[in-house]
């Protein structure tokens, strides 16, 4: 319950950052945002998102514990493990949004004013400046490496475990309650994971604006709600 209420932590943040707004937009002809605050919705945006791919990984190693090795999931998983793997998580979001922040700042934008997204996401900002982006680029590649291409393989290689356990469970109440366990989670993490890959990963050039629009929508309003 304490990554669990880390997590529930997250997704309000999540949803206080950007929907107000969103909304406020919908509904009124005033869609201007100033720069400051622009910039500091897109660095909470980042840090929640950062955050939540790491205590979704903590959420993984916990399921596998408790389905793997059940008798010793009080001491491997304790109180403090449980807090060293939050704050370690929390730490890694606010640098990583730290660094893309910085570097973001140190940009001219004489450019064009208008955010063509539904919020302040960083890709969208950064078409806004008039100077050569490609460190930027380079830097959001690696974070997502970090954040999302390796804590997918945790998960992946936790999940693939927990499925062995589960399968020499000889009682089908055993089985049904170990599946229902890890399904919600996993359904989650495919989802945020999934969204999120295609949106940062994958080739610009097949993924137009509004579709860029409606996959940002999953990770940062329909995942929070699943949850």
């Amino acid at each position: 319950f304490i990554l669990l209420s880390h997590l529930a932590v997250i997704d309000m943040s999540y949803a206080s950052n950007n929907v107000p707004k969103m909304l406020a937009t919908f509904v009124s002809q005033n869609r201007t945002i100033s720069f400051v605050l622009c910039i500091m919705q897109m660095f909470l945006y980042m840090t929640f998102a950062h955050t939540e791919c790491l205590i979704l990984v903590a959420m993984s190693y916990d399921r596998f514990v408790a389905i793997c090795h059940p008798l010793h999931y009080s001491v491997i998983m304790s109180w403090r493990v449980c807090t060293v793997l939050a704050v370690t998580a929390w730490a890694c979001g606010f640098i990583i949004s730290l660094v893309h922040a910085t570097l973001l700042l140190r940009l001219p934008f004489c450019g064009p004013r208008e955010v063509d997204h539904l919020f302040c996401e960083i890709l969208s900002v950064l078409k806004l400046a008039c100077a050569d982006t490609r460190l930027n680029q380079v830097v959001i590649f690696a974070a997502c490496v970090f954040v999302l291409v390796g804590p997918l393989c945790l998960v992946l290689v936790s999940y693939a475990r927990i499925l062995s356990a589960i399968l020499r469970i000889q009682s089908g109440e055993g089985r049904r309650k170990a599946f229902s366990t890890c399904s919600s989670h996993l359904c989650v993490v495919g989802l945020f994971f999934g969204s999120a890959i295609v949106m940062y990963m994958a080739p610009k050039s097949r993924h137009p604006e509004e579709q860029q629009k409606i996959l940002s929508l999953f990770y940062s309003l329909f995942n929070p709600m699943l949850n």
